[in-house]
């Protein structure tokens, strides 16, 4: 039973596209006041869990910390942080009252779940116009089921998206992206995509293509596509500020871009310099700027990635300006001038001295808010309410919407490859995000870190983002910023196995971690290759739960609601109906305990292509699992499929499946052609059997 409660004048985001009427009354859980702002407050039972906030720090149990809804620019996903690159205001309070809450706010909302007070959950916003979604149900799982239905189908990716992609910031000639592929290729490793980073472009203007570069890009393309490679670019949110720029130009005289409070266009430093920002809450500047994907399709693209789009913002003119003049005031203070003649501008004191002659509270931190300013310059809050949008005529303060703003690119995209190409599936995922986004593409994690901290909160994000509806994820496999190693990469992409975007993917900067560049490759080789035998049983879990409103990941305790045991578990995931997956995310780690709520059997791959299989007991073990294997457990009495590797999706031969699991079980396949989408087809279920 789902409850929709209306507060003031809500801004139509279109998270839910199922019409719920709105309730008369109050909630039936906890309090709410709208004197200042919005706040609804909850008392908690001692033994409540609170699932939820999708892409969102820490574990998979919310409780205990606050989080803050604010798409961020963040790249250091240490623990302290409370706001990461997506907005999902989806939660559930389980224990001896179990109910779900959305609440429908486009911009930042603060959800203090048992952070100021243990006992106490409290979601509060500056302005009280949202709607608030109050759901009902028999357990969490219900709840997400109910709250998937209202929000509309979860993105479907085309399934040569499942195989294994190589990315990395600095690839910029035909020869960089050669050279990626003959690494995977000549070694044998399974590839399907190479990434495009910001370097492909003309001085980083979207699209367009380096000119030296990428001459006759349209027959590299198919270069590629001839080696079973699909080349995905990734598309900035801002429009470079350059004469004689076709999409500047357009977006100029139209009025697509956004603008500030006078009516000019606001202008603010990314990548290519001064840009301007696509004004995509407007229907029309949405089209117009989906529409310039063609570009990039009519060559044969057939898949993108968007970044930058919380908006990203390095500096804007007003901010420098204001840096300027409290550098200058800095500068003209007496006091410091002094200090800086003597070389010691951060420390010249501003106080008298007392009788002892010592120094009465010498001020050595009035430099401080100078600092605190020049850090501020990127994505500076200031600017987010520097400039607006023009939505149905009516000019709305960005900073109102802000989190709208990169599920709105993502949509403009998504939209657009309708009109482009109705009938077939493109590759799409971004990097901000707002629930309703999850119907036009996927999400990855953010520039996370080489860090085995950040192997964990992968794991533990996976069932979150499906919760909320995002189910095509994944993170920066071996991670983004900082120096992999090769046991990390390795326990990594063991990891990213089972996700749906597999991909590696680094920094400039930060040392090659291509999988052929390690010593002892064929392990390399090995774990990818078990990807590939797996992408049968992953494409059908995955296809499954998209058409049934479903989740691909789940926790245990979704599963084994009454075992107290399940429920406490945050390092294991359900996968699908048939697996649990258990990582291990711990340096120099042999092995991992692992807690099963039923007999299961435990798989593992071993690398001489041999598959180890043991009937394990419910209850905790401790198993042992090499660098070089990847492990499995299959739920008692249910089996998967299993293919045989091959260098690309498209290659897989799936009419000739082995299945690996309990004698006697069966299995039902979806299968379609991958690029389509007659997804409803009878045809596309096949039931498998393992024979005994």
């Amino acid at each position: 039973m789902i409850h929709k409660y209306v507060f003031g004048k809500p801004f139509p985001t279109e998270a839910v596209v199922t019409e719920v009427p709105a309730a008369e009354g109050e909630p039936a859980y906890g309090t709410i006041e709208t004197k200042e702002g919005f706040c609804f407050t909850y008392v908690m039972e001692d033994t409540d869990i609170v699932y939820g906030l999708g892409e969102a720090n820490r574990g998979l149990n919310k409780r205990g910390y606050c989080y803050i809804s604010d798409c961020t620019d963040e790249p250091n996903h240490t623990e302290d942080k409370r706001s990461l690159y997506g907005a999902h205001n989806f939660i559930i309070v389980s224990g001896k009252k179990t109910f779900g809450l959305f609440f429908d706010y486009p911009s930042s909302i603060t959800f203090d779940i048992g952070y100021t007070r243990m006992d106490t959950l409290k979601v509060s916003c500056g302005d009280a116009d949202l709607n608030l979604f109050v759901i009902d149900g028999d357990s969490p799982y219900d709840i997400v089921k109910q709250f998937r239905k209202i929000i509309g189908r979860s993105y479907i990716p085309p399934r040569y998206a499942f195989g294994f992609g190589q990315s990395r910031w600095g690839y910029k000639t035909k020869d960089d992206f050669r050279h990626v592929v003959k690494g995977y290729r000549e070694n044998n490793i399974p590839l399907d995509m190479v990434y495009m980073d910001i370097d492909y472009m003309q001085d980083f203007k979207d699209f367009t293509l380096n000119e030296e570069n990428f001459p006759d890009f349209p027959e590299f393309v198919q270069e590629m596509k001839n080696q079973n490679i699909r080349l995905i670019p990734i598309i900035d949110a801002g429009v470079k500020v350059e004469k004689g720029y076709d999409v500047y130009e357009e977006g100029v005289k139209n009025r697509y871009f956004c603008r500030r409070e006078d009516g000019s266009d606001f202008i603010a430093a990314v990548w290519p310099g001064d840009t301007h920002f696509p004004d995509l809450l407007n229907d029309e500047a949405r089209a117009w700027f989906g529409g310039k994907y063609r570009f990039l399709t009519d060559q044969g693209i057939e898949g993108f990635w968007n970044d930058m789009n919380e908006p990203a913002i390095f500096y804007s003119p007003e901010g420098i300006n204001e840096v300027k003049e409290m550098l200058k005031h800095f500068l003209e203070n007496e006091d410091y001038n002094s200090g800086i003649n003597a070389g010691t501008l951060a420390v010249a004191p501003t106080s008298d001295t007392n009788d002892s002659g010592e120094t009465d509270n010498a001020d050595w931190t009035s430099v401080w808010p100078l600092m605190g300013k020049i850090n501020g310059l990127a994505n500076s809050k200031e600017d987010y309410r520097r400039f607006y949008h023009m939505v149905n005529g009516k000019p709305i303060r960005h900073d109102k919407v802000h989190n709208l703003f990169g599920y709105n690119m993502t949509r403009a995209a998504g939209e657009a490859f309708e009109r482009i190409d109705p009938g077939k599936r493109f590759l799409m995922f971004s990097r901000s995000s707002y629930i309703g986004m999850h119907r036009y593409g996927g999400i990855w994690m953010g520039d996370n870190k080489s860090w085995w901290s950040h192997i964990l909160l992968n794991l533990k994000m996976l069932p979150s983002l499906n919760m909320c509806g995002f189910l095509y994820t994944g993170a920066d496999l071996g991670g983004f910023g900082a120096d992999t190693t090769r046991d990390l990469l390795l326990r990594w992409l063991a990891l990213g196995v089972f996700t749906p975007l597999m991909r590696n993917h680094a920094a400039a900067g930060t040392r090659d971690q291509e999988c052929y560049r390690f010593e002892g490759l064929e392990d390399f080789r090995h774990v990818i290759n078990v990807r590939y035998r797996l992408i049968p049983y992953l494409y059908s879990e995955y296809m499954k739960a998209a058409l049934n409103d479903d989740l691909y990941f789940r926790p245990l305790a979704f599963v084994y609601p009454e075992d107290s045991m399940a429920v406490q578990v945050e390092d294991q995931m359900m996968l699908g109906n048939e697996i649990m997956i258990a990582p291990v995310y711990t340096q120099n780690a042999r092995g991992r305990y692992v807690y099963l709520p039923e007999e299961m059997k435990f798989v593992k791959f071993l690398p001489n292509g041999s598959v180890l299989e043991e009937i394990m007991e419910k209850g905790h073990h401790y198993v042992e699992i090499a660098l070089n294997e990847v492990p499995l457990f299959i739920r008692c009495g249910k089996c998967i499929p299993l293919a045989e590797a091959a260098e690309s999706v498209d290659l897989l031969d799936t009419k000739h499946l082995s299945m690996l699991g309990y004698e006697g079980a069966e299995y039902v396949l979806y299968e379609d052609d991958g690029i389509g989408k007659e997804y409803d087809k009878e045809e596309n279920y096949r039931t498998l059997k393992k024979e005994k």
